[in-house]
């Protein structure tokens, strides 16, 4: 095959502008990353000449794209998944952040406000350590099957919950919304099935500074920030 044989055949897999469309400069924005069109007008003569006009003004246009641009586009971005598919903890507050705000239900706000009011002056670990331990309960055979209700067991007894929040008597108020929209992202990923590593099977928590009397009985597991995790043992 002939040299201009094989250009003709590269150049007819590329998608060219019409001469209309060429006839004045535009540019388009992807994201942050502006894609400047080329704004010369077809060449009579050869096909190598038309596709060298291009391709020069497309040089021409990179010029344009600093150099923390090109950072940016090279860099790699960590999936929000795991290796099988199901998501993974993210420990990063901007990379957290920027999932889209979770779809949600009545199961996924029980989840919410129990971070929220449990661990919400915790760090992201302790967050995670917490739900990991309502989702520990909700598939353990001693307590109910779904979060709402792991959450609210024995609220009507004061004080004498797992989940202080629910049985203090005091009303549930939200007042920091940023910290609200952290703990939905994170119990999204925790509910849609992210690994639970922080824990090692954690069914009870309880603050540094009291002392209940199951935590003799059961091993412990793990502590973070200001709680320390219990494994029930039967």
């Amino acid at each position: 095959m002939s040299f201009k044989q094989v250009f003709a055949a590269t150049a007819a897999s590329l998608v060219f502008l019409s001469s209309a469309a060429l006839a004045e400069t535009s540019s388009i924005y992807d994201g942050d990353y502006p894609v400047v069109m080329s704004s010369s007008q077809p060449q009579s003569g050869s096909m190598e000449l038309r596709l060298s006009s291009l391709m020069f003004d497309e040089r021409a246009a990179l010029r344009g794209v600093s150099s923390s641009q090109v950072a940016r586009l090279g860099s790699s971005v960590r999936s929000p998944f795991g290796r099988n598919g199901a998501p993974r903890q993210i420990y990063n507050e901007a990379q957290l952040m920027s999932i889209p705000r979770p779809r949600s239900n009545a199961q996924h706000r029980c989840m919410t406000e129990a971070l929220y009011f449990e661990a919400r002056g915790e760090p992201i670990r302790g967050q995670y350590a917490v739900a990991e331990v309502i989702l520990n309960r909700v598939d353990h055979k001693e307590y109910p099957n779904n979060i709402c209700d792991v959450v609210y067991q024995n609220a009507h007894r004061h004080l004498a919950c797992q989940f202080t929040y629910a049985c203090d008597g005091l009303p549930e108020t939200v007042t920091d919304r940023a910290m609200w929209e952290r703990l939905s992202r994170i119990s999204r990923i925790m509910m849609d099935g992210a690994d639970r590593p922080l824990t090692s099977g954690a069914t009870h928590y309880h603050a540094t500074y009291v002392n209940p009397n199951w935590a003799r009985v059961y091993p412990r597991t793990a502590s973070i920030g200001q709680h320390r995790f219990y494994r029930m043992q039967y």
